[in-house]
């Protein structure tokens, strides 16, 4: 018996098209997966101070207008303000860095040495590293907010290979049965509250844990059953062994391929034992997943606005990764030690880095 997606009873009623419509993403799941990676990549390849203001422009944008968008549809639920965090992580890693950090021309005052670590010059460069550092860090989850807005639960469990579906299944249970927990424990102090109940020592928690576990049993047994039902996690009984063989392969190849192009200085080789690893972790992936089949009640259909994006990802992924021909990669580099320089910009790498707004004008 197939695997069947949606588990849990949908928030919305099915049967209006408006519910169905809304359920789905604008975009395809795996096109915002491309979005992300070439956001990383962008982030985690430079420090040059233009370049990072262009990265976390275009992921605001997005933030704005596709959170707004892809959310109209979706529970609300608390998270952290992006400016908030953002603020207080480059704050944090500024100070940080130029407290560890003593290094640099410009100096700003000087700590008496006695000071453990702390001690030393504080210089402007430290403080401008770290803060770029900081904006790195607050780029980083700002792209992931994006992704949590925009994207269901269920569809990025979608996004997860079939081999380790069943894993993603449980650990999104766990995830959704948290809140329910202590939505439960309020419910139960309350009616406790009513019955003259007070909480005034160890033994007082009794008449609140009894019937907590009571109910995360029942809750439990219900959902187990509701899962054997519709076949979850159903296996053939004789297992192919061919996955595991591929993916001990691959690994071996993938840090061999590492070691040689990092340790022994042999990057052609190196760079064909990656490229071998990643085949075979790819193909033991394939493999794997052939061994859980699950049917999915409403796939996501690309569409060419989904190709858009990717191909938008894919060249800012591509421009801030890989050397190319007459293009002058230096203003990547930015490195403020020892002196405080003002950074470069290349118009070419810049005009790339739109490609990440294109979320923005897909419909």
């Amino acid at each position: 018996m197939k695997n069947v997606e949606n588990l849990t009873p949908r928030r919305q009623d099915a049967r209006t098209p408006g519910a169905q419509l809304a359920a789905r993403p604008i975009t395809h799941p795996v096109a915002w997966v491309f979005w992300v990676a070439a956001v990383l990549v962008a982030l985690t390849t430079t420090r040059n101070p233009f370049y990072l203001a262009l990265v976390l422009a275009m992921i605001g944008w997005v933030l704005v207008v596709r959170g707004r968008r892809d959310l109209a549809s979706q529970p609300a639920a608390p998270e952290i303000s992006v400016v908030r965090f953002g603020l207080i992580v480059v704050v944090t890693s500024a100070l940080f860095n130029m407290l560890m950090v003593h290094v640099g021309d410009h100096v700003l005052f000087t700590l008496p040495e006695a000071i453990p670590l702390f001690g030393g010059p504080l210089t402007l460069e430290a403080l401008v590293y770290g803060a770029l550092n900081g904006l790195v860090l607050a780029g980083l989850f700002a792209a992931f907010t994006v992704l949590n807005r925009v994207l269901p639960v269920r569809a990025v469990l979608r996004l997860v290979p079939r081999a380790y579906y069943p894993a993603a299944v449980v650990m999104s249970i766990a995830v959704t049965f948290a809140p329910t927990a202590l939505q439960q424990v309020q419910q139960i102090r309350e009616a406790q509250a009513v019955r003259g109940h007070r909480v005034r020592g160890v033994r007082s928690w009794l008449p609140l844990i009894v019937p907590l576990l009571e109910g995360s049993m029942e809750r439990s047994m219900q959902l187990a059953e509701a899962m054997m039902a519709r076949g979850f996690a159903s296996a053939e009984a004789q297992p192919d062994k061919r996955p595991q063989l591929l993916m001990l392969v691959g690994l071996v190849a993938l840090v061999t391929g590492w070691l040689m192009r990092l340790v022994w200085q042999q990057p052609l080789v190196g760079s064909g034992l990656l490229l071998a690893g990643a085949l075979a972790l790819g193909s033991a992936l394939v493999l794997a997943g052939r061994q859980h089949p699950h049917t999915v009640y409403r796939p996501d259909a690309w569409h060419k606005s989904d190709l858009a994006v990717v191909a938008g990802a894919i060249l800012t992924a591509m421009i801030y990764l890989l050397p190319w021909p007459g293009l002058d990669r230096s203003s990547l580099f930015y490195y403020p030690y020892p002196a405080l320089t003002w950074p470069a910009f290349n118009p070419i790498i810049g005009v790339a880095t739109l490609g990440l707004a294109l979320p923005v004008f897909v419909r």
